[in-house]
């Protein structure tokens, strides 16, 4: 008698269903890309330089120990050769034992039996953390102004002096560099603040010496899954466009002179992809170098 009816239960909630985790590409390119596209291939083939006072562009490479300086030079050959050459010996072992370039060495790629093309790549031995090691920021100096000789082994303890044999106290016009770029790897956690503040000594005398400038990201694809699975993702990947970020905001290269490119490294045909970023970055450089000598030599 007088017993009270319950309240009916509410029926439970729907579990929450996780949200998903942020996409790691975004969904349209941040630069466009022409992919396998003919025409920088076409342009740097037709290139030639109008003044007489040098016969070629001369592009130097640094960058800390293991950025991939000589597989680029290697690569840039590949792509215009159309087949896998090695114009710049490589080292595929660890990069703590250090750079595996000792010598300031002229790189020319073959445009023919009988020519050459207009540009050559100068290799140097990679920066490297503390005094002592790696090569000397006062050496990359004297290479920027023509001062340092064809073959001069580069020697981590002291510069080159002028009374060294591989002291160039006259430099022409051509043996002075052109454009000085920068090679840094996308497969690094972090500049290291020793190595950083070499490359902004680099930087510093070239911007003094007029000479212009960019960076290339290399091996991105080793740190980024979706540029390893599609090279065509590289302007998508919210991780590239963060390193490239991080290097033009340390090192102060506006991000306009920033190219990403994966150079050769296993494969053993040509691919089309990879050909398009280096090819990209190439007509960049010729382009920079050209107009710094119309208006400064």
């Amino acid at each position: 008698m007088g017993g009270g009816s319950s309240s009916p239960k509410s029926p439970p909630a729907p579990p929450r269903r996780p949200t998903p985790p942020p996409s790691p590409t975004l969904k349209t390119p941040w630069r466009q890309v022409s992919w396998g596209n003919q025409e920088d291939l076409q342009y740097v083939k037709n290139f030639q330089l109008q003044n007489d006072q040098v016969r070629h562009v001369r592009v130097l490479l640094y960058g800390p120990v293991g950025a991939g300086k000589s597989s680029f030079i290697n690569s840039v050959s590949n792509a215009l050769r159309r087949r896998i050459t090695s114009p710049a010996l490589t080292n595929a072992t660890n990069e703590e034992e250090g750079s595996f370039t000792k010598k300031y060495e002229t790189h020319n790629i073959k445009k023919d039996a009988e020519q050459f093309y207009p540009f050559v790549f100068n290799d140097l031995m990679g920066l490297e953390e503390g005094s002592g090691r790696g090569v000397r920021v006062e050496d990359i100096k004297l290479a920027m102004m023509g001062h340092v000789k064809e073959g001069y082994k580069f020697n981590p303890a002291s510069p080159l002096s002028t009374s060294d044999s591989g002291y160039n106290p006259s430099p022409s016009p051509e043996d002075r560099v052109h454009v000085l770029v920068c090679l840094y790897s996308g497969n690094t956690t972090e500049i290291n603040s020793s190595v950083l503040q070499k490359m902004k000594a680099i930087r510093e005398t070239a911007s003094d010496l007029g000479i212009p400038q960019l960076a290339v990201l290399t091996k991105f694809d080793e740190a980024c899954p979706e540029t390893e699975k599609d090279l065509k993702n590289v302007y998508k990947s919210k991780l590239v466009m963060r390193k490239m970020g991080d290097l033009s905001s340390k090192l102060g290269i506006p991000l306009n002179f920033i190219l990403p490119v994966k150079n050769y490294s296993e494969e053993t045909q040509l691919n089309d992809d990879i050909d398009t970023l280096i090819l990209s970055a190439l007509r960049m450089m010729i382009d920079l170098g050209e107009d710094f000598i119309d208006s400064k030599l």
